[in-house]
């Protein structure tokens, strides 16, 4: 008996010895536990049932304030009622206009008239419900009536507009084309009225998401003749949301302004339209021949006017306030109930939005639906889960806003971390957000598999990166960097008032780069194109409820949050050191642009024969006073790494080190945005600015304002490294 009991004893320690040790998980004691949590997890993910739900969802268009977008609110609260969800409908009423009129005449040279519609296909077989769909418009645009020569501004971004002030071409009093990219389109009707533009076009060309990419739908998967881009043209980096509630919630009761005095409606009128209506405007057009980087895929010679072609452009708009139905469920925690993860996908689409947004409102229901499966076995989650699906996300952000805005104090005394998706399709793992959140995201990414692949989808981004850098050195830094290097995150999607208003931690995930993809925000955004082109077999959509999956778990079940600041800080060195040299490379710029000038200007004044005015030289760059940026991030640095080195962590430091980096002031000409490490750009809309006081200001050639927001800035980083170093006094 004894012999045979030693041997059991010998045989469990060789065995135990062959067994390789738990993968570490930041936050846990036991990362066993939590592994083994997970693998019951993946084994409730059902993909027919994510097919049938995103079948459902986009069987008809749900725009904001449709009949169907409120079926579809009611449906998703429903499942999360049946799965044991506290679950509520919060309702908000919101300026969401709908065109009446829409009109693109071409007068001169010749006469032409747009059809601004998208014909059905047999091979779509939700593409044929025309009295719900509503046509190609950008909501937000203003009322008008004009008429006036054609200019070609390529994306319509500022620089483009200096190429054309170098071509002698002035937009005042005329109306601009421009085409889809460069920028979020907002930004085109922004700059066009800058500049005096009295109207503008927004069209998709084919070299951007046309044939050029490949055949066009239904035969392949991008943009076909007349196929638009719907889309808001909301001033949203101004503020998100319901333009006549900015900074609270757009209540019943709510104090509104009137729309004459809403900052994000546009100045002029904008629409979008298809490439079959924009080439015969574009062929009329003579002027300059464009740049070679300006030239579309059109058969065409693209020239940028002004004239001969001559447009008038008529739109008006039912300007209606609709109902918007935010699905809320909650999960309650145990023993620390009071700290709150959100999890958000919205669930409004321009038209039936199969792909955008219901692929990755699918995959949130799965991952929620398999997180009540847990609880039905028995296991609590420690902290709160809040599962959100928005409305109105698509005209600029309303549902989540609106909703942050209305619950902004217990926000910031509960909510954690916020976890955005949205779109989602076949390909590599696409994550931004927060940067203590890099090892979050990277030992999440070690343990989902590619479905393809069979290797971690860490290790596919990994082999990607690599491919794609130039040089052995970049190589092999990258090579060194043990974890994931997140983007920072501008705008877009419904993280923006978690992240840049509120100052919660917020994560934006995804999957993407494999599916075929050319119908955004148009009528064939279908489920026949999305079973075709994006995920036809649903296996990202299991590696997407994976993978946010096991990020919303960690943060529920941790021991103390899994956020590390040592990232976050070497990430604002890296960005102090690029403002640095952006001002220096700017001053270099400016000294040789000078220099040539003041050449040029003494050949030309050597020559009796021509007349001479003295050309204006540039305003010469100053020096910039970066040190109290500077001893703020050497600061920084040496605080993160102390606190990061301690064996745990209290929570309540965690949960609000992203809010000390806001102040009430916000951010100059836009207070809306409180965050002053990340914020959409001015001029770039979604595109993100990190330090976006100092650096916009830079760009601006502001001196004054950059170098009050150097210390603004400074500030604001000595706070959060006093936060750390006193252990979390607020």
């Amino acid at each position: 008996m004894r012999r045979t009991l030693i041997v059991a004893l010998t045989l469990t320690t060789a065995l135990a010895a062959d067994t390789p040790a738990p993968k570490p998980i930041l936050g846990f004691s036991d990362p066993a536990k939590e592994h083994a949590l997970e693998a019951r997890f993946d084994a409730a993910l059902n993909r027919d049932e994510m097919r049938a739900w995103l079948k459902r969802l986009s069987a008809r268009p749900h725009h904001v304030g449709s009949p169907y977008g409120k079926e579809n609110a009611e449906f998703i609260a429903s499942l999360f009622r049946s799965w044991g969800y506290d679950t509520a409908i919060e309702r908000f009423d919101v300026l969401f206009p709908t065109p009446k009129t829409r009109v693109v005449e071409l007068v001169a040279p010749t006469r032409f008239t747009a059809k601004l519609m998208e014909p059905p296909l047999p091979e779509d077989a939700t593409s044929n419900q025309v009295s719900e769909i509503l046509p190609p418009f950008n909501a937000y645009s203003v009322d008008g009536d004009v008429t006036g020569d054609l200019v070609y501004v390529n994306y319509g971004v500022p620089k483009d507009y200096e190429v054309l002030e170098r071509n002698g071409i002035d937009v005042r009093g005329k109306i601009v084309i421009a085409r889809y990219g460069g920028s979020w389109r907002g930004i085109k009707p922004k700059v066009a009225a800058e500049h005096g533009a009295i109207g503008c076009l927004i069209y998709s060309d084919p070299r951007d998401d046309g044939y050029f990419q490949g055949d066009a739908y239904p035969k392949g998967a991008y943009r076909s003749d007349y196929s638009a881009q719907r889309g808001s043209v909301a001033d949203m980096p101004t503020y998100p949301g319901d333009p006549l509630t900015p900074g609270v919630g757009a209540t019943a009761d709510a104090k509104r302004l009137n729309r004459s005095e809403a900052a994000t409606i546009t100045k002029i009128p904008v629409l979008p339209i298809a490439y079959a209506d924009a080439l015969p405007l574009l062929r009329a057009m003579s002027g300059p021949v464009a740049p070679p980087d300006w030239r579309g895929a059109l058969p065409i010679t693209y020239h940028l006017g002004a004239g001969p072609a001559r447009v008038h452009l008529k739109l008006e708009f039912n300007w209606n306030l609709v109902p918007a139905y935010d699905v809320i469920a909650r999960l309650k925690g145990t023993d620390l109930a009071d700290q709150w993860i959100v999890r958000g996908n919205h669930h409004d689409g321009w038209v039936h939005g199969a792909r955008d947004p219901l692929s990755g409102q699918v995959a949130m229901l799965e991952e929620a639906r398999g997180v009540a499966e847990l609880a039905k076995s028995g296991w609590r989650p420690r902290r709160t889960m809040i599962y959100c699906a928005w409305d109105a996300e698509e005209p600029g952000l309303l549902g989540s806003t609106e909703w942050v805005e209305t619950h902004l104090a217990e926000l910031q005394e509960h909510a954690a971390v916020y976890i955005n998706s949205d779109s989602t399709s076949r390909g590599f793992l696409d994550v931004a957000g927060s940067h203590t959140l890099e090892r979050l995201v990277t030992e999440v990414a070690r343990d989902v598999e590619d479905p393809q692949r069979n290797v971690s989808v860490l290790e596919r981004l990994n082999a990607l990166a690599i491919t794609e850098l130039t040089s052995p050195e970049k190589q092999k830094e990258f090579r060194d960097r043990k974890l994931m290097r997140l983007d920072a995150l501008g705008s877009g999607s419904d993280y923006t008032p978690f992240l840049q208003h509120a100052g919660i931690a917020s994560l934006n995930v995804g999957y993407g780069g494999e599916g075929e993809y050319g119908v955004y925000h148009s009528a064939y955004d279908s489920f026949d194109h999305f079973i075709r082109f994006g995920d036809p077999k649903f296996d990202y959509e299991i590696a997407q409820a994976e993978t946010t999956g096991r990020m919303s778990l960690r943060l529920l079940n941790a021991d103390f949050l899994p956020l590390e600041v040592t990232t976050f800080a070497d990430t604002v060195a890296r960005y102090e050191t690029e403002v640095e040299n952006l001002a220096k490379d700017m001053r270099e710029e400016t000294e040789e642009q000078n220099r040539e000038l003041r050449e040029h200007t003494m050949e030309i004044a050597a020559d009796p024969t021509k007349p001479f005015v003295a050309p204006k030289a540039a305003e010469p760059v100053p020096y910039l006073d970066l040190s109290p940026l500077q001893n703020a991030v050497a600061r920084l640095k040496t605080a993160a790494r102390t606190f990061d080195a301690a064996p745990s962590h209290d929570d309540r430091i965690l949960m609000h080190l992203e809010h000390a980096l806001t102040r009430d002031q916000g951010l100059p000409m836009r207070p809306w945005y409180r965050h002053h490490v990340y914020a959409p750009g001015y001029y770039t809309g979604y595109g993100v600015k990190t330090l976006p006081g100092v650096r916009e200001a830079i760009e601006q050639r502001k001196w004054k304002d950059a170098n009050d927001q150097i210390v603004i800035l400074a500030g604001v980083l000595e706070r959060y490294a006093k936060m750390l170093e006193d252990g979390g006094s607020r």
